[in-house]
Protein backbone atom coordinates (compact mmCIF):
# COMPACT_ATOMS: atom_id res chain seq x y z
CA UNK A 1 0.00 0.00 0.00
CA UNK A 2 1.16 3.80 -0.65
CA UNK A 3 0.16 7.25 -0.65
CA UNK A 4 -0.33 9.03 -3.57
CA UNK A 5 0.01 13.31 -3.15
CA UNK A 6 -3.59 13.73 -2.79
CA UNK A 7 -2.93 12.00 0.38
CA UNK A 8 -5.26 8.53 -0.41
CA UNK A 9 -3.71 4.73 -0.36
CA UNK A 10 -3.03 3.49 -4.00
CA UNK A 11 -2.38 -0.45 -4.31
CA UNK A 12 0.87 -1.54 -5.80
CA UNK A 13 0.83 -5.13 -7.20
CA UNK A 14 4.62 -6.29 -6.52
CA UNK A 15 4.54 -9.50 -8.45
CA UNK A 16 3.11 -7.38 -11.63
CA UNK A 17 6.36 -4.67 -11.06
CA UNK A 18 8.80 -7.11 -10.66
CA UNK A 19 7.58 -9.12 -13.56
CA UNK A 20 7.56 -6.07 -15.83
CA UNK A 21 11.17 -5.06 -14.92
CA UNK A 22 12.03 -8.38 -15.62
CA UNK A 23 10.66 -7.97 -19.09
CA UNK A 24 12.53 -4.73 -19.67
CA UNK A 25 16.05 -6.88 -18.72
CA UNK A 26 17.72 -8.23 -22.45
CA UNK A 27 17.95 -12.05 -22.56
CA UNK A 28 20.92 -11.64 -24.67
CA UNK A 29 23.84 -9.89 -25.66
CA UNK A 30 23.28 -5.49 -26.56
CA UNK A 31 25.85 -5.67 -28.96
CA UNK A 32 26.12 -9.24 -30.97
CA UNK A 33 29.36 -10.74 -31.40
CA UNK A 34 29.80 -10.05 -35.18
CA UNK A 35 28.13 -6.69 -34.87
CA UNK A 36 30.52 -4.46 -36.67
CA UNK A 37 28.61 -1.70 -38.60
CA UNK A 38 26.75 1.03 -36.12
CA UNK A 39 25.10 4.28 -36.38
CA UNK A 40 27.07 7.34 -35.36
CA UNK A 41 26.97 8.09 -32.07
CA UNK A 42 24.67 10.95 -31.68
CA UNK A 43 27.68 12.64 -29.76
CA UNK A 44 30.04 12.83 -32.56
CA UNK A 45 27.38 13.17 -35.11
CA UNK A 46 26.32 16.74 -34.17
CA UNK A 47 29.96 17.92 -34.79
CA UNK A 48 29.27 17.57 -38.15
CA UNK A 49 26.29 15.67 -40.00
CA UNK A 50 27.57 16.24 -43.42
CA UNK A 51 30.65 13.94 -42.85
CA UNK A 52 27.99 10.62 -41.77
CA UNK A 53 25.59 10.67 -44.44
CA UNK A 54 25.85 9.87 -47.97
CA UNK A 55 25.37 12.45 -50.65
CA UNK A 56 24.49 10.24 -53.51
CA UNK A 57 25.26 6.27 -53.04
CA UNK A 58 23.14 4.55 -50.20
CA UNK A 59 25.22 1.58 -49.62
CA UNK A 60 23.69 -1.33 -47.34
CA UNK A 61 20.51 -1.47 -45.70
CA UNK A 62 20.48 1.48 -43.27
CA UNK A 63 20.34 4.51 -46.02
CA UNK A 64 18.28 2.45 -48.03
CA UNK A 65 14.93 4.38 -49.39
CA UNK A 66 16.42 7.71 -49.30
CA UNK A 67 14.18 9.36 -51.80
CA UNK A 68 17.42 11.87 -52.06
CA UNK A 69 19.65 8.72 -52.85
CA UNK A 70 16.97 7.08 -55.50
CA UNK A 71 18.48 8.26 -58.87
CA UNK A 72 21.77 6.45 -58.04
CA UNK A 73 19.96 3.06 -58.09
CA UNK A 74 19.67 3.12 -61.78
CA UNK A 75 23.55 2.95 -61.58
CA UNK A 76 24.05 0.44 -59.48
CA UNK A 77 21.94 -1.75 -61.58
CA UNK A 78 23.64 -1.15 -64.58
CA UNK A 79 26.95 -1.89 -63.04
CA UNK A 80 24.97 -5.03 -61.93
CA UNK A 81 23.78 -6.11 -65.04
CA UNK A 82 27.58 -5.15 -66.73
CA UNK A 83 29.17 -7.89 -64.39
CA UNK A 84 26.60 -10.19 -65.06
CA UNK A 85 26.82 -10.06 -68.79
CA UNK A 86 30.39 -10.86 -68.55
CA UNK A 87 30.12 -13.95 -66.35
CA UNK A 88 30.86 -17.71 -68.22
CA UNK A 89 26.85 -17.95 -67.53
CA UNK A 90 24.91 -14.36 -67.47
CA UNK A 91 21.77 -16.56 -67.63
CA UNK A 92 22.19 -17.90 -64.08
CA UNK A 93 24.79 -16.12 -62.59
CA UNK A 94 22.24 -13.61 -61.03
CA UNK A 95 20.52 -16.65 -59.37
CA UNK A 96 23.74 -17.58 -57.93
CA UNK A 97 24.54 -15.04 -56.77
CA UNK A 98 21.12 -14.70 -54.64
CA UNK A 99 21.32 -18.30 -53.36
CA UNK A 100 25.12 -17.83 -52.22
CA UNK A 101 24.05 -14.19 -50.31
CA UNK A 102 20.86 -16.14 -49.04
CA UNK A 103 22.66 -18.70 -47.48
CA UNK A 104 24.21 -16.12 -45.02
CA UNK A 105 21.62 -13.86 -44.99
CA UNK A 106 21.39 -14.27 -40.80
CA UNK A 107 24.85 -14.03 -40.27
CA UNK A 108 24.75 -10.86 -42.80
CA UNK A 109 22.62 -9.55 -40.60
CA UNK A 110 23.67 -9.70 -37.35
CA UNK A 111 26.39 -7.43 -38.42
CA UNK A 112 24.33 -4.46 -38.44
CA UNK A 113 24.12 -2.97 -34.75
CA UNK A 114 20.52 -1.56 -35.71
CA UNK A 115 17.80 -3.32 -36.08
CA UNK A 116 17.38 -4.40 -39.64
CA UNK A 117 13.15 -3.19 -41.01
CA UNK A 118 13.64 -5.59 -44.28
CA UNK A 119 12.47 -8.76 -44.55
CA UNK A 120 15.18 -11.53 -45.72
CA UNK A 121 14.12 -10.91 -49.52
CA UNK A 122 14.47 -7.53 -49.14
CA UNK A 123 18.10 -7.74 -47.29
CA UNK A 124 19.77 -9.98 -49.81
CA UNK A 125 18.33 -7.85 -52.78
CA UNK A 126 20.17 -4.86 -51.14
CA UNK A 127 23.52 -7.19 -50.72
CA UNK A 128 23.71 -8.52 -54.08
CA UNK A 129 22.67 -5.23 -55.80
CA UNK A 130 24.99 -3.06 -53.85
CA UNK A 131 27.95 -5.46 -53.04
CA UNK A 132 27.58 -6.00 -57.45
CA UNK A 133 27.88 -2.30 -57.75
CA UNK A 134 31.07 -2.21 -55.26
CA UNK A 135 33.35 -4.65 -57.47
CA UNK A 136 31.88 -3.30 -60.90
CA UNK A 137 33.57 -0.03 -59.18
CA UNK A 138 36.36 -1.57 -58.01
CA UNK A 139 37.42 -3.98 -61.37
CA UNK A 140 36.42 -0.63 -63.81
CA UNK A 141 38.86 1.33 -61.27
CA UNK A 142 41.91 -1.10 -62.20
CA UNK A 143 40.91 -2.82 -65.46
CA UNK A 144 39.94 0.20 -67.81
CA UNK A 145 38.93 -2.26 -70.81
CA UNK A 146 36.18 -2.72 -69.09
CA UNK A 147 34.77 0.67 -69.20
CA UNK A 148 32.19 1.38 -71.28
CA UNK A 149 31.66 4.66 -73.51
CA UNK A 150 28.47 5.78 -71.72
CA UNK A 151 30.05 4.77 -68.51
CA UNK A 152 27.71 6.62 -65.46
CA UNK A 153 30.51 6.83 -63.27
CA UNK A 154 34.21 7.18 -64.62
CA UNK A 155 32.82 9.63 -67.08
CA UNK A 156 32.00 11.94 -64.49
CA UNK A 157 34.41 13.73 -61.81
CA UNK A 158 31.41 14.05 -59.90
CA UNK A 159 30.34 10.68 -59.14
CA UNK A 160 33.67 9.94 -58.15
CA UNK A 161 34.03 12.37 -55.91
CA UNK A 162 30.64 11.55 -54.42
CA UNK A 163 31.98 7.91 -53.90
CA UNK A 164 35.33 8.79 -51.85
CA UNK A 165 32.91 10.38 -49.87
CA UNK A 166 29.85 7.70 -49.75
CA UNK A 167 32.18 4.51 -49.40
CA UNK A 168 34.22 5.43 -46.61
CA UNK A 169 30.73 5.89 -44.24
CA UNK A 170 30.50 4.10 -41.17
CA UNK A 171 26.65 3.62 -41.95
CA UNK A 172 26.80 2.99 -45.54
CA UNK A 173 28.83 -0.25 -45.47
CA UNK A 174 28.37 -3.60 -46.67
CA UNK A 175 29.73 -7.19 -44.97
CA UNK A 176 33.13 -7.90 -46.33
CA UNK A 177 32.00 -11.37 -46.47
CA UNK A 178 29.69 -10.75 -48.56
CA UNK A 179 31.62 -8.63 -50.75
CA UNK A 180 34.15 -11.29 -51.28
CA UNK A 181 31.67 -13.69 -52.01
CA UNK A 182 30.26 -12.01 -54.79
CA UNK A 183 33.62 -11.20 -55.69
CA UNK A 184 35.00 -14.66 -56.23
CA UNK A 185 32.04 -16.30 -57.91
CA UNK A 186 32.34 -13.29 -60.47
CA UNK A 187 36.13 -13.67 -60.81
CA UNK A 188 37.09 -14.23 -64.69
CA UNK A 189 38.28 -17.78 -64.97
CA UNK A 190 41.26 -16.56 -67.66
CA UNK A 191 42.74 -13.50 -65.81
CA UNK A 192 45.14 -13.36 -62.87
CA UNK A 193 42.88 -10.90 -61.11
CA UNK A 194 44.38 -9.00 -58.20
CA UNK A 195 42.93 -9.29 -54.32
CA UNK A 196 39.86 -7.11 -53.14
CA UNK A 197 41.79 -5.53 -50.76
CA UNK A 198 44.12 -4.43 -53.41
CA UNK A 199 41.64 -3.43 -55.45
CA UNK A 200 40.21 -0.77 -52.74
CA UNK A 201 43.46 0.14 -52.12
CA UNK A 202 43.93 1.36 -55.40
CA UNK A 203 40.44 3.09 -55.63
CA UNK A 204 41.04 4.75 -52.28
CA UNK A 205 45.10 5.96 -52.74
CA UNK A 206 43.91 9.21 -53.97
CA UNK A 207 42.34 9.68 -50.74
CA UNK A 208 45.18 8.31 -48.54
CA UNK A 209 48.55 9.18 -49.62
CA UNK A 210 50.23 6.51 -47.94
CA UNK A 211 48.13 3.67 -50.07
CA UNK A 212 50.32 4.84 -53.20
CA UNK A 213 53.44 3.37 -51.89
CA UNK A 214 51.30 0.74 -50.00
CA UNK A 215 49.77 -1.34 -53.44
CA UNK A 216 53.57 -1.72 -54.09
CA UNK A 217 54.14 -3.58 -50.89
CA UNK A 218 50.66 -5.77 -51.04
CA UNK A 219 51.61 -6.32 -54.85
CA UNK A 220 55.14 -7.88 -53.75
CA UNK A 221 54.43 -9.76 -51.13
CA UNK A 222 50.69 -10.90 -51.31
CA UNK A 223 50.39 -9.69 -48.09
CA UNK A 224 46.73 -11.09 -46.99
CA UNK A 225 44.83 -8.84 -43.95
CA UNK A 226 42.93 -10.80 -42.06
CA UNK A 227 39.89 -10.59 -40.76
CA UNK A 228 38.43 -7.37 -42.25
CA UNK A 229 34.93 -6.40 -41.76
CA UNK A 230 34.05 -4.14 -44.14
CA UNK A 231 35.49 -1.19 -45.96
CA UNK A 232 36.07 1.15 -43.28
CA UNK A 233 37.61 -1.26 -41.00
CA UNK A 234 40.05 -2.15 -44.28
CA UNK A 235 40.96 1.11 -43.98
CA UNK A 236 41.92 1.38 -40.33
CA UNK A 237 43.62 -1.81 -40.69
CA UNK A 238 45.92 -0.55 -43.43
CA UNK A 239 46.42 3.43 -41.66
CA UNK A 240 47.75 1.11 -38.56
CA UNK A 241 49.49 -1.70 -40.77
CA UNK A 242 53.15 -2.95 -39.03
CA UNK A 243 52.23 -0.12 -35.90
CA UNK A 244 53.38 -1.78 -32.54
CA UNK A 245 51.05 -1.21 -29.95
CA UNK A 246 52.09 0.69 -26.91
CA UNK A 247 49.56 0.73 -24.36
CA UNK A 248 49.95 3.70 -21.85
CA UNK A 249 46.61 4.72 -19.54
CA UNK A 250 44.79 7.88 -19.96
CA UNK A 251 46.74 8.99 -16.66
CA UNK A 252 50.02 8.87 -18.38
CA UNK A 253 48.99 11.76 -21.21
CA UNK A 254 51.26 14.43 -22.18
CA UNK A 255 50.80 16.31 -25.20
CA UNK A 256 52.53 18.03 -27.66
CA UNK A 257 53.42 22.03 -28.13
CA UNK A 258 52.66 23.59 -31.01
CA UNK A 259 54.81 23.34 -34.58
CA UNK A 260 55.54 26.87 -33.56
CA UNK A 261 56.78 26.36 -30.28
CA UNK A 262 58.58 23.48 -31.29
CA UNK A 263 60.22 24.98 -34.54
CA UNK A 264 61.25 27.88 -31.17
CA UNK A 265 62.40 25.22 -29.18
CA UNK A 266 64.65 24.21 -31.88
CA UNK A 267 63.23 21.40 -32.61
CA UNK A 268 62.95 20.41 -36.74
CA UNK A 269 60.12 18.64 -38.73
CA UNK A 270 60.98 16.12 -41.42
CA UNK A 271 58.88 14.05 -43.88
CA UNK A 272 59.00 10.58 -43.57
CA UNK A 273 59.37 8.23 -45.90
CA UNK A 274 56.24 8.07 -48.36
CA UNK A 275 56.55 3.79 -47.80
CA UNK A 276 55.94 4.60 -43.73
CA UNK A 277 52.46 4.49 -42.08
CA UNK A 278 50.75 8.00 -41.17
CA UNK A 279 51.01 7.03 -38.10
CA UNK A 280 54.53 5.97 -37.71
CA UNK A 281 55.85 9.35 -36.02
CA UNK A 282 59.06 9.30 -34.52
CA UNK A 283 61.48 12.01 -32.58
CA UNK A 284 65.19 11.35 -33.11
CA UNK A 285 68.03 13.90 -32.06
CA UNK A 286 66.07 17.01 -32.22
CA UNK A 287 64.13 15.74 -35.53
CA UNK A 288 60.34 14.93 -35.35
CA UNK A 289 59.84 13.06 -38.53
CA UNK A 290 56.08 12.47 -39.30
CA UNK A 291 55.13 10.48 -42.76
CA UNK A 292 53.01 12.68 -45.26
CA UNK A 293 49.47 13.30 -45.05
CA UNK A 294 46.70 14.82 -47.48
CA UNK A 295 44.23 17.07 -46.96
CA UNK A 296 41.32 17.73 -48.99
CA UNK A 297 37.72 18.05 -48.99
CA UNK A 298 36.98 13.93 -47.80
CA UNK A 299 39.85 13.89 -45.03
CA UNK A 300 37.83 15.24 -42.03
CA UNK A 301 34.88 12.43 -43.41
CA UNK A 302 38.12 9.90 -43.09
CA UNK A 303 38.73 10.37 -40.34
CA UNK A 304 35.49 10.83 -38.45
CA UNK A 305 34.10 7.72 -39.71
CA UNK A 306 37.41 5.72 -38.32
CA UNK A 307 37.12 7.41 -35.45
CA UNK A 308 34.00 6.52 -34.88
CA UNK A 309 34.79 3.04 -35.34
CA UNK A 310 37.19 2.78 -32.96
CA UNK A 311 34.85 4.32 -30.16
CA UNK A 312 31.47 1.97 -31.26
CA UNK A 313 33.48 -1.30 -32.07
CA UNK A 314 34.02 -3.68 -29.18
CA UNK A 315 38.01 -3.17 -27.78
CA UNK A 316 39.14 -1.21 -30.62
CA UNK A 317 42.64 0.49 -29.94
CA UNK A 318 42.21 3.99 -30.52
CA UNK A 319 45.00 4.20 -32.47
CA UNK A 320 44.10 6.89 -35.46
CA UNK A 321 41.78 8.62 -32.42
CA UNK A 322 45.09 8.81 -30.63
CA UNK A 323 46.50 10.68 -34.64
CA UNK A 324 43.61 12.96 -34.23
CA UNK A 325 44.92 13.97 -30.89
CA UNK A 326 48.69 14.56 -31.68
CA UNK A 327 48.06 16.55 -34.87
CA UNK A 328 45.31 18.74 -32.91
CA UNK A 329 48.01 19.83 -30.17
CA UNK A 330 50.79 20.40 -33.16
CA UNK A 331 48.24 22.45 -35.26
CA UNK A 332 46.41 25.16 -33.39
CA UNK A 333 46.72 27.75 -36.05
CA UNK A 334 47.40 28.92 -39.86
CA UNK A 335 51.42 29.15 -39.14
CA UNK A 336 51.86 25.87 -37.53
CA UNK A 337 49.79 24.56 -40.74
CA UNK A 338 52.47 26.36 -42.89
CA UNK A 339 55.27 24.82 -40.92
CA UNK A 340 53.87 21.61 -41.72
CA UNK A 341 53.28 22.36 -45.35
CA UNK A 342 56.53 23.64 -45.78
CA UNK A 343 58.25 20.95 -44.79
CA UNK A 344 56.52 18.64 -47.20
CA UNK A 345 55.04 16.65 -44.18
CA UNK A 346 51.24 18.12 -45.33
CA UNK A 347 50.00 18.54 -48.69
CA UNK A 348 47.05 20.86 -48.35
CA UNK A 349 44.43 21.71 -50.91
CA UNK A 350 42.05 23.66 -48.50
CA UNK A 351 43.18 27.06 -46.99
CA UNK A 352 45.15 26.83 -44.14
CA UNK A 353 42.77 28.21 -41.68
CA UNK A 354 40.11 25.46 -42.99
CA UNK A 355 42.91 23.11 -42.41
CA UNK A 356 43.74 23.92 -38.70
CA UNK A 357 40.04 24.23 -37.74
CA UNK A 358 39.49 20.72 -38.65
CA UNK A 359 42.05 18.87 -36.36
CA UNK A 360 41.19 21.75 -33.97
CA UNK A 361 37.94 19.61 -33.12
CA UNK A 362 38.39 16.36 -34.61
CA UNK A 363 38.23 13.85 -31.45
CA UNK A 364 35.80 16.45 -29.28
CA UNK A 365 33.42 14.16 -27.53
CA UNK A 366 35.72 11.13 -28.00
CA UNK A 367 37.41 8.84 -25.26
CA UNK A 368 40.22 7.09 -26.40
CA UNK A 369 41.45 3.91 -23.91
CA UNK A 370 44.86 4.30 -24.26
CA UNK A 371 46.67 7.42 -26.07
CA UNK A 372 49.68 6.11 -28.15
CA UNK A 373 52.03 9.03 -28.35
CA UNK A 374 52.91 9.34 -24.76
CA UNK A 375 56.71 8.15 -24.72
CA UNK A 376 57.11 10.54 -28.04
CA UNK A 377 55.70 13.49 -26.49
CA UNK A 378 57.46 12.91 -23.13
CA UNK A 379 60.90 12.71 -25.76
CA UNK A 380 59.61 15.75 -27.86
CA UNK A 381 58.87 17.48 -24.14
CA UNK A 382 62.03 16.94 -22.85
CA UNK A 383 63.59 18.67 -25.36
CA UNK A 384 62.01 21.66 -25.03
CA UNK A 385 62.93 22.09 -21.46
CA UNK A 386 66.79 21.83 -22.36
CA UNK A 387 68.09 25.69 -23.08
CA UNK A 388 70.65 25.70 -25.69
CA UNK A 389 68.60 24.14 -28.70
CA UNK A 390 65.92 26.97 -27.88
CA UNK A 391 68.61 29.75 -27.50
CA UNK A 392 70.10 28.54 -30.44
CA UNK A 393 66.68 28.33 -32.56
CA UNK A 394 65.86 32.02 -31.54
CA UNK A 395 69.44 33.23 -32.90
CA UNK A 396 69.15 31.27 -36.21
CA UNK A 397 65.71 32.94 -36.26
CA UNK A 398 66.24 36.24 -35.53
CA UNK A 399 69.54 36.72 -36.93
CA UNK A 400 70.61 34.27 -39.45
CA UNK A 401 66.91 33.65 -41.40
CA UNK A 402 68.67 34.90 -44.28
CA UNK A 403 72.24 34.99 -45.83
CA UNK A 404 72.46 38.62 -45.84
CA UNK A 405 71.40 39.06 -42.33
CA UNK A 406 73.87 36.22 -41.35
CA UNK A 407 76.67 37.90 -43.16
CA UNK A 408 75.41 40.93 -41.05
CA UNK A 409 75.26 39.61 -37.84
CA UNK A 410 78.67 37.63 -38.62
CA UNK A 411 80.47 40.90 -39.74
CA UNK A 412 79.08 42.53 -36.57
CA UNK A 413 80.32 39.87 -34.80
CA UNK A 414 83.50 39.89 -36.08
CA UNK A 415 83.99 43.81 -35.68
CA UNK A 416 82.99 43.85 -31.95
CA UNK A 417 85.90 40.99 -31.29
CA UNK A 418 88.78 42.81 -33.47
CA UNK A 419 87.43 46.03 -31.24
CA UNK A 420 87.81 44.24 -28.35
CA UNK A 421 91.22 42.81 -28.92
CA UNK A 422 92.29 46.45 -29.92
CA UNK A 423 91.29 47.87 -26.89
CA UNK A 424 93.52 45.38 -24.98
CA UNK A 425 96.51 45.73 -26.78
CA UNK A 426 95.84 49.63 -26.30
CA UNK A 427 95.86 48.80 -22.69
CA UNK A 428 98.24 46.83 -22.00
CA UNK A 429 100.88 49.38 -23.86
Amino acid sequence: MAVNEEGDSVRICIDCLESSIKDMMPHDSLVPLKCCIFKTPSILYRHNEKAFIPNAFSIGPLHHGNPKLKATEKVKAKYLQCLISRSPSPNTMLRTLITSIMKMEKEARECYAEAIDYDPQQLVKILVVDGCFLIELFRKNVYKKLREEDDPIFTKSCMIQFLYHDLILLENQVPWTVLEILFDLTKHSNRNERPLSLLVVYFFESIFLSYRMLRHQLNQTNMNIQGIKHIVDLDRKLSTLSIEDEEKGIEGWELLPSATSLVEAGIKFKRGTSSQNILDIKFIDGVLEIPPLVIHEVTETAFRNLISYEQCYPKCKARITSYAILLDSLINTAKDMDILCENKIIENWLNPEDAAHLFNKLYIDTYPDCYYYTNLCKQVNSFCQRRWPRWRAVLVGKYFNTPWAGFSTLAAVILLILTLVQTVYAMKK
